[in-house]
């Protein structure tokens, strides 16, 4: 729109250079990473050129509305965020957090009332698609799910059955979003529809996928069956179960009961009852009356059915048990895909009795945009442990403090999945012996570990016995069994990285008359094994993953990881990679720690660099497209003077 009119972008790729402009507004989008995303391979020779009349027509389209400069090899559309409907669509979500629950619901109808089908469904191309929709499928679903509990904690089952039902016409393999419908119809007294609901999900889910419903979803079947309350308890998805499912943005802390409601968090008693589990219905935080914590805590998220390996991560997590009861926090760092949130969680699971008062959980999504502010965490949590509304305090520390003074004296685990950055998780972490804090993220978080004594944890790639069993158990042993050495093969391929992993399979099972040898047959084409490793979803793709990492990188540490696409092998030594980026060693030391510590690559013993051959295959495709031949041909030359001077090195 602009000014009221709706401009006419047609068909083509116009309309795709519009959307990576409009998707990263304020922010610098290179020539060349506009070409990688306009064309899924093989742009053509004129593609600079396209590129640039396109921007051309977008400014003139634009005079008046927004602005779109050239910034060095790039350009960068000028506007208000708030403009661009995803944005918008997220600052009402992140409202309704926070917001009482009429309130809550008024603006999380706003916010869905922005989508018009998919996210970017009529921009063409499949890599732009799946790399600007990053996490815009969960979160709609997420929105969608708080404002089914908030529905359900007012009372309002017949809006909530309308709604639900038009969306699970779509989509009827969502199980949370078929709990939630389960749930109204129960409420409303229609108990035989809603078990017709979950029958007809089951079969779906069985004939589609082959696998039988989570263990949410039975527990809402049996609770209809037994004629039990299903409330309006928090509900969190399969973790591993296509598109839109799993915990996403918002289906953790906030998205169940606000205090008070009877069977959710705050109907238990409040710390200074002189209880540890309480007996009766808690007095809301600051009334005056005796009250205590919630006993049954649970924003868990559930466990996947068929996790395998992790045995030194495991071991080492239980270790930090013997340090209680003091404050502790662990760290679990690793590259995207790695499985950090569901070693979290599936050890969180088997750990639930040394955690007698709960465990909280929240997404941070610390690598998206925006990430969770760390102010919006707290007034979830507060929330959930029966703080009303009106008593939570605005400033941050004075939420933290009230925070932590409500877990004084109890034993309970918070889990904080995704963080970007220390200072996001800090005051998330509790201060009282007894608590432990469980802090996924990308990165090593050395703040956490030096300032605030944390431990950490390097969750790697599997081992490879390890991937073999994940494999079997995804695709039956027998299947694997038939071709062990395509195996071995295919797990190499995908780096023995469980989110690869999980793709392959989800390939193999939608084709069951593929060979094992056939798919590892077409993993060998490195300029294509990134895109085969997709599930044509934003969120389920190997190279998602790493722009998420990538993105995040500084600059400068970011042209050095681009420029090791030329590097002909998985290692590289510091004096090779300064001499490839054409930097002093000083400054090239910084940007390999920068990478290291967002495991893009990996520091051995005797100094050089390692990097995984899927990391290796994203920075060719990145510096093909995004440093201009002349960079290129001049990263190349100084490669070839170093290695005369010096010898090859490590390659």
């Amino acid at each position: 729109m602009n000014n009221g009119r709706l401009l006419s972008l047609g068909t083509g790729r116009l309309r795709t250079v519009a959307a990576i402009l409009i998707s990263e507004v304020n922010h610098v989008i290179t020539v060349g990473r506009m070409i990688d995303l306009a064309w899924d391979a093989d742009p053509p020779a004129r593609a600079r050129g396209v590129v640039h009349n396109h921007v051309h027509r977008l400014r003139r389209l634009l005079v008046g509305q927004a602005e779109i400069a050239t910034r060095g090899q790039g350009y960068v559309l000028i506007a208000d965020p708030c403009a661009v409907d995803v944005n918008r669509f997220r600052y009402l979500v992140s409202g309704a957090h926070e917001a009482e629950p009429r309130t809550a619901v008024a603006k999380l109808r706003q916010a869905l009332g922005l989508w018009r089908g998919e996210a970017l469904a009529d921009v063409p191309g499949e890599r732009v698609r799946r790399t600007l929709g990053v996490g815009l499928t969960q979160a709609r679903v997420a929105a969608l799910q708080e404002l089914g509990a908030k529905l359900l904690l007012l009372g309002r089952y017949g809006e909530l059955i309308t709604e639900l039902t038009a969306w699970l016409a779509e989509h009827p393999l969502h199980e949370e979003l078929t709990a939630l419908l389960m749930r109204a119809l129960q409420a409303s007294g229609r108990q035989a529809e809603a078990l017709d609901h979950y029958h007809r999900t089951r079969r779906h889910l069985k004939d589609q996928l082959g696998i039988d419903p989570g263990p949410a979803l039975s527990e809402t079947y049996l609770a209809v069956l037994g004629g039990k309350s299903a409330g309006a308890q928090p509900f969190a998805g399969r973790t591993s179960a296509g598109p839109g499912s799993g915990p996403g943005p918002g289906s953790g802390p906030g998205s169940g009961p606000r205090p008070g409601s009877g069977s959710g968090p705050g109907s238990g008693p409040r710390p200074g009852s002189g209880s540890g589990t309480g007996s009766g219905p808690a007095a809301p935080y600051g009334s005056g009356h005796p009250s205590a914590l919630p006993p049954a805590m649970a924003q868990l998220p559930p466990r996947i059915a068929d996790f395998c390996g992790r045995v030194r991560e495991i071991v080492a997590l239980d270790q930090q048990l013997d340090r209680l009861p003091r404050p502790d926090c662990v760290v679990l760092a690793g590259a995207g895909g790695t499985g950090k949130t569901t070693l979290a969680v599936h050890w969180a699971h088997s750990r639930k009795d040394e955690f007698p008062d709960g465990q909280l959980f929240a997404d941070l999504r610390g690598f998206e945009r925006p990430p969770m502010r760390p102010a919006t965490v707290l007034a979830m949590f507060l929330r959930a442990l029966g703080v009303p509304e009106a008593r939570i305090p605005e400033p941050l520390a004075e939420r933290s403090a009230l925070y932590r003074s409500l877990l004084a004296g109890r034993r309970m685990l918070v889990v904080l999945d995704n963080a970007g950055t220390a200072e996001q998780a800090r005051p998330l972490l509790p201060a009282t012996p007894g608590c432990m804090a469980v802090v996924t993220s990308r990165r090593r978080l050395n703040g956490l570990v030096v300032r605030d004594g944390a431990a950490l944890l390097t969750v790697g790639p599997f081992a490879a016995e390890d991937a073999l069993e994940l494999l079997g158990n995804a695709l039956g042993r027998s299947r694997v069994a038939a071709d062990r050495d395509a195996a071995r093969a295919l797990v190499e391929r995908c780096d023995r990285l469980p989110l690869a992993l999980r793709i392959a399979a989800a390939r193999l099972m939608a084709h069951p008359d593929w060979s094992l040898g056939h798919w590892t047959a077409k993993l060998a084409d490195e300029r294509r094994r990134l895109q085969e490793l997709s599930a044509h979803d934003a969120d389920l793709a190997v190279e998602s993953s790493l722009y998420l990492s990538y993105r995040a990188l500084s600059s400068g540490a970011a042209r050095l990881f681009r420029l090791l696409g030329l590097h002909p092998g998985p290692e590289v030594d510091a004096p090779t990679a300064a001499a490839l980026a054409g930097r002093d060693p000083e400054r090239t030391h910084r940007h390999l720690a920068e990478l290291g510590d967002a495991h893009l690559v990996e520091e051995q013993a005797q100094g050089s660099y390692l990097r995984t051959d899927l990391v290796r295959i994203y920075a060719e495709q990145l510096v093909a497209v995004e440093e201009t031949p002349t960079e290129r041909d001049l990263a190349r030359q100084r490669l070839r003077d170093h290695t005369a001077r010096y010898g090859p090195g490590r390659c």
